[in-house]
């Protein structure tokens, strides 16, 4: 089953001489359940790519489809909402509220939406992350891995089509970058969650089901390396 479609995709900063093309008519497709990793050097389109695909940054042309969802095709309240619904955001830099504690930074999206959180999804969610006994704690009380499995947690309350990580364990030592790509990969195994991640770390790639390689804005590869 797709559940994402990419058509045409371009992106051009600027104007005149001074435009960049950071995408160049980009296409591709994306099954439920597939974990996606995509490459390339810096500078060469991958994480615009991401961010467009995330409903964060318009595209100059082309199409994104969600779900069968056309979702440049809505109106920006709408846009917004379903981005929070929909999308799982993980950034390097975890982007944590440092004023709310674990639990309420995993919620947030909830708060946003008006709605009451799943007090069994959240204890599962707070368990599987190894959260359970930090919930009260503030993010300048965890250590960096714990504050990105606190990200996780966020990007993944609402059950999104999609989750979508940009580096996210380029501000991670070994140890706590393997633990990040082990839970990753758990929800993708056990959940059919789809997953498609930015990463410059040929070893992340490599645990992926495909990887798609960028260079100067298109796709230079697009490889099957796993069931």
């Amino acid at each position: 089953m797709e559940i994402l479609r990419v058509e045409n995709l371009t992106k051009i900063y600027g104007k005149g001489r001074t435009a960049v093309t950071a995408l160049d008519n980009v296409s591709f497709t994306v099954r439920k359940g597939e974990f996606l990793a995509v490459i390339g050097p810096s500078g060469s389109g991958k994480s615009t790519l991401l961010h467009i695909i995330g409903g964060v940054d318009y595209p100059t042309s082309g199409k994104v489809y969600i779900g069968g969802t056309d979702i440049y095709s809505l109106n920006e309240s709408n846009l917004a909402i379903f981005r929070r619904r929909q999308i799982g955001l993980i950034y390097q830099f975890y982007n944590l509220i440092p004023v709310l504690n674990v639990e309420e930074n995993i919620t947030l999206p909830l708060l946003l939406d008006g709605r009451k959180e799943d007090k069994n999804h959240l204890n599962e969610l707070l368990n599987t992350l190894g959260l359970k006994d930090r919930k009260n704690h503030l993010p300048n009380e965890l250590s960096g891995g714990e504050q990105q499995r606190v990200s996780i947690g966020r990007a993944l309350i609402n059950n999104p089509a999609l989750v979508l990580a940009d580096e996210p364990t380029g501000n991670l030592d070994s140890r706590n970058s393997a633990e990040i790509v082990s839970l990753l990969k758990l929800y993708n195994k056990k959940y059919n969650q789809t997953l498609i991640v930015i990463t410059h770390d040929e070893k992340i790639a490599l645990q992926a089901n495909r990887v798609i390689s960028i260079q100067d804005g298109r796709i230079a590869n697009d490889e099957v390396i796993g069931s």
